[in-house]
């Protein structure tokens, strides 16, 4: 995850990115807009059917969601792995009712 950052952060700073885009505001809103349009690739669309029809567009936003996020965590200066780590230490202890 560490090189998947530093990979995508030397992405940026080529094409002089980094000091213009890489807030966490703009980075949220992005990620959020990245999901919705992996969202329209099952729109009125059993997943199957949306499956056999988009999945190489939905794996490319994904991709685009991932980046955001690894961008994201990034300017909040932690680090992925460890916040997701984190993230399910805390949720194995709670409690799921089906």
């Amino acid at each position: 995850m560490r090189e998947l950052q530093d990979e995508i952060t030397t992405f940026l700073k080529e094409r002089n990115w980094l000091d213009q885009y890489n807030h966490p505001k703009d980075l949220a809103l992005s990620l959020s807009l990245e999901a919705a349009e992996l969202l329209e690739c099952f729109q009125w669309k059993t997943d199957e059917v949306a499956v056999e029809e988009n999945r190489e567009e939905m794996l490319k936003e994904v991709a685009d969601v991932m980046i955001y996020a690894l961008q994201l965590v990034e300017s909040l200066g932690a680090d992925a792995e460890e916040v997701i780590r984190l993230k399910l230490a805390e949720n194995r202890t709670r409690t799921w009712s089906k």
